[in-house]
């Protein structure tokens, strides 16, 4: 069975972050008489496993509590305003530490991320804190605080086991660039033991029973599963952007992980029995579904190619997915006319039947006299250009719509040579689909009305017919620069320089008094 990647993936989400009340804080009790329980012991060790779950332990004062913890314990008489402090200090810091566990640290608008479709997810820090101290069990209040997402429990053991690497030796000096720029097999290198110790370190090579004198065999295919797990073209060739990947450090991969676990906290996730979430540094759409027996399986996941980095950024948010379009039409949008369209008109005529293009005027009033007068009515945004369906159409044979302030949506497309790219970033925003017959089977499942053969006559009918969707389906524009599938990590390039943001914010955050 597969399991729920729930990535990503960022926004602007109707989250609250439950605060303790002054009443709830004062019901919570470390002391027995004037000495720490063993409560306060558990409490001090949930602190200092913050960075478990990628967060600061300095941020909780975790250090400066156990000092408090041992001067209380050690002391040679009770001193009760000692104690009141560690207990009033203990307090807040642990329910500023569930509250950042359960709902992050950061605001997602401060990323740029909207999230505003979203149901969110409340928690009450202080509430949970006193069930558990009531129990003796604070494992109770963490357990509930942290996320239960399947992605987010793999990359906490992934986390785990980055951090245990550290500064590991094999970083300590860094590759030199090969004589030749780039490496090939078969080639000579003096950098080879350091290659193979952090390929080994990492996993893409197993032991061998000699060191290789060249960059061989062996070395090719490590390379090659490495360039797959961080997004690279997979050539077995160490060129800049695979040398630059390597030399990234385990601890430098932590706080990336980290920082992916940050996203998961107020990512709006298992709202509905379906969903679909599309990963845009990955390049992936995944389909979800819940089972008969309540387990989330991956039904589908496909190539997708999103926004360009320097000037087209897929925006990241969620809505639910209302409409599908067959054969559908494309409103050609004014920024791309002017820029794109309008000049291609002007230098050949020939352009608006050959791109099955025509005028619309804002009663719908349909022309393809192709005049200047025409292009200025255009311009003036008394008349738009729209592309009719058809082997040319920039949509392709169907498009799901998510109606959101963006404009964006999924679609089909004919430029399906982009996919073989491994990085896919072409678009003017919206996400292209790679399967577009196998999504709109998913999206559309369960409606007898909608069997796989009328879907697809649909979609190659050449003529636009748009559906409302009988149930709703959640769509969560996402992004993560990690991954963990069947137990193999996989890195992304930050494309658009989210996570650089996200680390950013957070380091404004722990610089707050």
């Amino acid at each position: 069975m597969r399991s729920l990647f729930l990535t990503l993936l960022v926004g602007t989400c109707c989250l609250s972050f439950a605060g303790a009340t002054d009443a709830q804080i004062e019901q919570a009790s470390w002391l027995d008489g004037w000495q720490p329980t063993s409560l306060a012991r558990q409490a001090l060790t949930q602190l200092a496993d913050a960075d478990q779950d990628g967060l600061d332990p300095d941020r909780y004062d975790a250090s400066e509590l156990a000092v408090l913890y041992d001067q209380l314990v050690s002391g040679p008489q009770a001193d009760p305003v000692l104690a009141m402090a560690f207990e009033e200090r203990l307090t807040k810091a642990m329910t500023t530490y569930l509250n950042h566990l359960a709902l992050g640290r950061v605001a997602p608008h401060e990323v740029q991320a909207r999230f505003d479709g979203a149901a969110g997810r409340s928690f009450d820090a202080a509430l949970a804190l006193q069930q558990a101290m009531q129990a003796d069990d604070l494992e109770l209040a963490v357990t509930a605080a942290r996320p239960n997402f399947v992605l987010y429990g793999a990359l906490r053991n992934v986390l785990q086991h980055y951090q245990a690497l550290g500064h590991h030796p094999a970083w300590d000096q860094s590759l030199p660039i090969p004589s030749t720029r780039v490496l090939t097999n078969p080639q000579p290198y003096v950098g080879l033991s350091t290659l193979v110790s952090r390929l080994q370190v990492l996993g893409d090579l197993g032991a061998l029973t000699e060191q290789p004198e060249i960059y061989d065999d062996a070395l090719e295919q490590a390379i090659r599963s490495f360039q797959y797990r961080h997004g690279l073209t997979v050539d077995g060739i160490v060129g800049p952007q695979t040398l630059a990947a390597l030399e990234v450090s385990p601890m430098q991969r932590a706080g990336q992980i980290a920082l992916a676990m940050e996203r998961l906290r107020w990512t709006p996730l298992q709202r509905s029995d379906r969903l679909i979430v599309v990963n845009v540094p990955g390049f992936m759409l995944y389909a979800y579904e819940v089972d008969t027996q309540g387990q989330v399986e991956l039904s589908l996941e496909m190539r997708v190619v999103v926004g360009r980095a320097t000037n087209h950024r897929t925006p990241i948010f969620d809505q639910d997915m209302l409409f599908i379009e067959f054969s559908p039409y494309w409103n050609i949008p004014y920024s791309i006319a002017r820029r794109e369209t309008i000049p291609s008109l002007r230098r050949d005529p020939d352009y608006l039947a050959r791109q099955g293009l025509e005028f619309v005027d804002m009663n719908g009033q349909v022309s393809t006299d192709l005049t200047e007068e025409m292009l200025q009515a255009v311009l003036q945004g008394q008349w738009r250009i729209r592309q009719r369906p058809g082997d040319k159409n920039a949509l392709g044979t169907v498009k799901f719509i998510f109606p959101n302030q963006q404009n964006i949506f999924l679609h089909h497309t004919p430029t399906s040579h982009l996919f073989d790219c491994e990085r896919r970033d072409f678009s003017a925003g919206c996400v292209r689909v790679s399967e577009p017959f196998e999504l709109a089977k998913f999206v559309l499942q369960g409606d007898a009305q909608w069997p796989d053969e009328r879907i697809w006559q649909a979609m190659n009918a050449g003529q636009s017919q748009t559906i409302r969707l009988e149930r709703p389906i959640p769509v969560v524009i996402g992004y993560s620069t990690v991954m963990v599938r069947d137990g193999t990590v996989y890195f992304y390039p930050d494309i658009y320089g989210h996570d650089v943001r996200l680390a950013q914010a957070l380091s404004k955050q722990r610089a707050k008094p």
